[in-house]
């Protein structure tokens, strides 16, 4: 099977729409971003390509970790504090593999990060991000 033959490392499903368009969209790059990164990751790309890719990643994912949490203070959500507890565990377990990377600690690197983030994705999309979407739907 050739590079681009490979199914994608992580995939959207249903199950993780907020109805929110354009967290879902946000979302949907998420998934992208993160596929990319894992193909450089399985197909042995360069340490400094690695750790520059995990950076724009890290990056990323910060501006929409930001973007939920406006809006959530917009809406003075409830449960805020345990939201953003749970994006910065995820910014952290980041932050972490980034350090593992520049120490030279490579082993099962794409492994790591894909079941950290499915885990993430799943636990997290279909419950907080599902949740606080719902609440926002009901609103208007």
């Amino acid at each position: 099977m050739t590079k681009d033959q490979n199914p994608p490392e992580l995939e959207w499903k249903q199950e993780y729409e907020t109805g929110n368009a354009e967290i879902d969209h946000e979302h949907r790059q998420m998934i992208e971003r993160l596929n990319g990164f894992l193909m450089t990751v399985r197909d042995g790309g360069p340490t400094n390509q690695i750790i520059e890719e995990l950076g724009e990643v890290h990056a990323w994912i910060s501006a929409h970790f930001a973007l939920e949490e406006n809006i959530m203070r917009a809406r003075n959500y409830d449960q805020f504090q345990d939201h953003k507890e749970d994006h910065e565990r995820l910014l952290d377990d980041i932050r972490d593999i980034m350090d593992d990377c520049q120490e030279g600690k490579f082993d099962n690197l794409g492994d790591k990060l894909r079941q950290r983030v499915e885990e993430w994705f799943v636990g997290h999309f279909k419950t907080r991000d599902s949740r606080l979407h719902r609440l926002i739907r009901h609103e208007k």
